[in-house]
């Protein structure tokens, strides 16, 4: 028989004394390091004190016997895994049976036989070498292809969140620059159709005061076409198109902002704009919508330094967490009475600030449904969604926190609880880590 390749820690269980001084002298001589115990109870204490490598365990004893000893140990994550092998003066099949039964390894019947012994405390020993080497390689096996996995995950994400942003960059910078023509166009004749219209009315004012008499013919046309009213209203309709043109370039510009192409390299942006952008292509979404009210913004901007960051992805990340407040709120509102939502009316709030460690904060802030805890902790894992199909893919926030945590080395965090709202919290350095 081949020597045992390590110094083995053996515990002998037998209320006999003279089984424990032939066994320990037997596996002592053998360069085994041996323990002993008279009962089951200093069984189970030696061994939860420091779990031995193999424990010999005779079945018959008082108070306690093998048979409850091992399912003790079994129970045990502490002992769980050490190899048992029954003792037993009588070759009784049944007492194999439970002893195999309640998780013994094997069974060694009286009077011993020492080379047997020897044999079947080597091969047990041998064997759980075996099962931890196996187990050490699987784990590791294991980590190895749960780390493939991650990488393979986190190369779906860029790819998918490359191909989005490329996709929608492209379209959102055609349309802000199909909008710029005829927007330039229009805002540059109103401007002389506010003037033009000033002048014809001040040149019919005049015209008033020196023939104050026209006629009948040019009194009923006055009157049918409303003269008096139609002097005063035009220049505020003028007044109003303009206002409506300068909405359109503020679209315009959020578009551009949003869709900003510059992610070869980091920029320092005020990233206030990139919210605002945000939030003004989001606008449809916030307006009432029968039975939810509209859904406020409340923005508390700090006074914080530009960061150095992608824009673009970083944009997308801001609007990935509104959308996703606004999608929570009128989930809520549907199982909310009139009455529900005129004490709880829905908002977003959006804060920003300077971190101690001169990090910026930004925080977005709902007071729809909440979280609950099991889902919370996987809301930013690849292809996780709790949305009906078709209505969400999984990737909204496990982009996010790629872009947020491996694109500009910042922290994506979620705090909340059910019936309190959700907080996304985004933490970014002012200067991003190179990647």
């Amino acid at each position: 028989m081949e020597p045992t390749p390590y110094r083995a820690d053996i515990l002998i269980v037998d209320d006999k004394p003279d089984n424990l001084r032939l066994l320990s002298t037997m596996l002592g001589d053998r360069g085994y390091d041996v323990r002993k115990a008279i009962n089951g109870k200093m069984a189970l204490a030696s061994a939860c004190a420091e779990a031995p490598d193999l424990i010999l365990l005779d079945i018959r004893m008082p108070e306690m016997d093998g048979f409850e000893v091992c399912e003790a140990l079994k129970a045990n994550e502490t002992t769980r895994d050490v190899p048992v092998i029954f003792l037993s003066a009588l070759d009784d099949a049944l007492d194999k049976v439970k002893a195999f039964s309640v998780g013994g390894s094997d069974y060694i019947t009286k009077p011993f036989q020492c080379e047997e012994v020897l044999i079947r405390v080597h091969n047990q020993l041998r064997l759980g070498q075996f099962t931890q080497s196996l187990e050490r390689e699987v784990k590791q096996r294991t980590a190895e292809l749960s780390r493939a996995l991650k990488e393979l995950q986190q190369a779906q994400v860029q790819l998918v969140q490359s191909e989005k942003m490329s996709t929608l960059g492209q379209l959102v910078a055609g349309i802000a620059h199909e909008i710029n023509n005829p927007l330039g166009f229009i805002s540059g004749n109103l401007d002389y159709a506010k003037e033009y219209t000033g002048n014809l009315l001040e040149h019919l004012t005049l015209y008033q005061e020196a023939f104050p008499e026209p006629g009948e013919k040019i009194e009923e046309n006055a009157e049918e076409i409303e003269l008096e009213y139609l002097s005063e209203d035009l220049p505020k309709l003028i007044e109003s198109m303009s206002l409506g043109i300068d909405r359109i370039r503020q679209i315009s510009v959020s578009l551009r902002t949003f869709s900003r192409a510059d992610n070869a390299a980091k920029v320092s942006v005020d990233i206030h704009e990139g919210i605002d952008s945000a939030v003004m292509i989001l606008t449809h979404r916030l307006k009432a919508n029968n039975p939810r009210p509209a859904i406020e913004i409340v923005k508390d901007y700090g006074d914080i330094p530009p960061v150095e960051c992608y824009p673009g992805p970083l944009n997308q990340v801001f609007m990935n967490i509104l959308a996703n407040s606004i999608d929570a709120i009128e989930e809520q509102c549907r199982d909310r009475t009139p009455e529900d939502m005129k004490r709880w009316p829905p908002r977003v709030e959006i804060r920003t600030a300077i971190a101690d460690n001169d990090s910026v904060i930004v925080r977005f802030k709902d007071n729809g449904p909440g979280i609950p805890d099991d889902i919370r902790d996987r809301i930013f894992d690849y292809l996780f969604t709790t949305k009906e199909a078709g209505k969400g893919t999984g990737l909204g926030l496990a982009i996010s926190y790629q872009i947020v945590v491996e694109k500009h080395g910042g922290k994506l965090t979620c705090a909340s609880e059910p019936g309190r709202g959700t907080e996304f919290i985004v933490e970014l350095p002012t200067t991003a880590s190179r990647n």
